[in-house]
């Protein structure tokens, strides 16, 4: 889970490293760069619609193993792609691809460990995610400085496919099996339009979901235009922007997901809110010390200023990945977990990063900056993510104590026999 993890963002950022040569080559604006981007993350989220039914519904290892396989091929071919029309749509069936992991990964994760463990559970998943942004900006800023871009697109594409076989080897868990009370279910019937349109009014998971829609667009635009950003102010190369783009991201990546899961799952003992607490912190740090590294001067290099400035913000955003996925799963029934992310990455990526490398793109062409494009945006929509996210601190508690008693009052017979599981 955690390699599939690791080649869900590396097939990403691979794009965004290689975007400065693709640009070139077919001579496209920041506008349209930052449309291929938003192709993906746009498909992303409606995909996620019909793969979240099917993973409350079916056989969630099934769903997986069908995801990575349709992204592996579609990275594949925008290795081949010869015009602007080809890059764009192999972008966009990336994003079908991706959309079915997540849901059915998150409520497989959240059937193989219980409530006081999937802080820390959910943060070591999310750390698959931080070193494959690492590896597909310097590995592939390497592989396209020094063989051309499309080989980086098919050093990304490769590995995914073996690791589609090895999905459908999962074991799949009985749904609810390490719940503290109710029953354990082979297969529920509970996802409909209905029951995925009302999670909405359950206080925490809204908080959660407001807030990531925010943070999402910050993370997505700077993640893509972070090594053009360096090529453009600090004079680098591809394979150099890259590798500074990759060390800090995996660093602060690591430091911020794993310690955000360890410091929530030891408060939450005796506050639950401390899920979202630890999340809100990081925000408000981001938003200083994004604008310090944004504003660092150029004669003396990226690295006396930017590099911490930025690898102290990654560390700050990374906080809350573990205990916002765990507290969202707290407060959903276990029949309705994967539809809870596809929740979250509907309305997240349709409203919040979907369009955000385009936002950014074109708001540095009228500017002439990308630079002041990413100033303007970037600390008001992290304050806006912590606003979002404290409307959640009283509901945490009721919430998650809701879930457990709606689901401790499932009736006996329902539960599927451990025979054959």
């Amino acid at each position: 889970m955690v390699g599939i993890n690791f080649l869900n963002y590396m097939d990403r950022y691979v794009a965004a490293v290689a975007a400065p040569l693709i640009q070139k080559e077919f001579g496209l604006s920041n506008t349209e760069v930052g449309l291929l981007a938003s192709a993906f993350l746009l498909v992303y989220a409606v995909a996620a619609l019909p793969f979240g039914y099917w993973a409350d519904r079916g056989v969630r290892r099934t769903v997986v193993g069908v995801g990575v396989g349709i992204w592996s091929i579609a990275t594949l071919f925008t290795g081949f792609a010869r015009n602007f029309f080809q890059l764009f749509l192999s972008r966009a069936v990336l994003g079908i691809g991706e959309a079915s992991y997540y849901p059915a990964g998150t409520s497989l994760l959240s059937d193989y460990f219980p409530k006081d463990q999937r802080g820390r559970v959910m943060s070591i998943w999310g750390v698959g995610s931080t070193i494959g942004i690492a590896v597909g900006f310097a590995g592939g800023g390497y592989i396209a400085d020094k063989f051309g871009w499309r080989d980086a697109f098919f050093f990304a594409a490769i590995p995914g496919i073996l690791f589609a076989l090895l999905a459908f080897g999962l074991r799949e868990p009985l749904r609810g099996s390490v719940e503290g009370r109710g029953p354990a279910l082979r297969q529920t019937r509970d996802a409909n339009l209905r029951t995925f349109l009302n999670l909405i009014r359950i206080p925490t998971l809204r908080a959660t979901i407001l807030s990531q829609t925010a943070l999402y667009f910050v993370l997505a635009s700077n993640a893509f235009w972070l090594p053009t950003l360096l090529v453009r102010r600090f004079d680098l190369s591809v394979s150099q922007a890259g590798l500074f783009a990759g060390i800090v991201l995996v660093l602060g990546g690591l430091i911020g997901t794993l310690a955000g899961g360890w410091i929530a799952d030891r408060l939450a003992a005796k506050n639950p809110a401390a899920y979202l607490q630890v999340g809100i912190v990081g925000f408000l740090i981001g938003a200083v010390f994004i604008v310090i590294s944004l504003v660092a001067p150029l004669n003396i290099g990226p690295i006396p200023i930017f590099v911490p400035a930025f690898l102290i913000t990654v560390i700050a955003l990374y906080l809350n990945a573990g205990p916002f996925t765990a507290v969202a799963q707290n407060v959903v029934s276990p029949a309705l977990r994967a539809s809870c992310v596809t929740m979250l990455l509907f309305v997240a990526h349709v409203f919040g990063d979907s369009h955000s490398t385009f936002d950014v793109g074109f708001l540095a062409d009228r500017l002439g900056s990308l630079q002041s494009a990413l100033l303007i945006t970037s600390p008001t929509l992290l304050i806006l993510a912590a606003i979002f996210a404290a409307t959640g601190l009283r509901s945490v508690k009721p919430d998650t104590q809701a879930m457990e008693d709606e689901w401790a009052k499932r009736p006996a017979q329902q539960t599927n026999a451990a025979s054959g599981a």
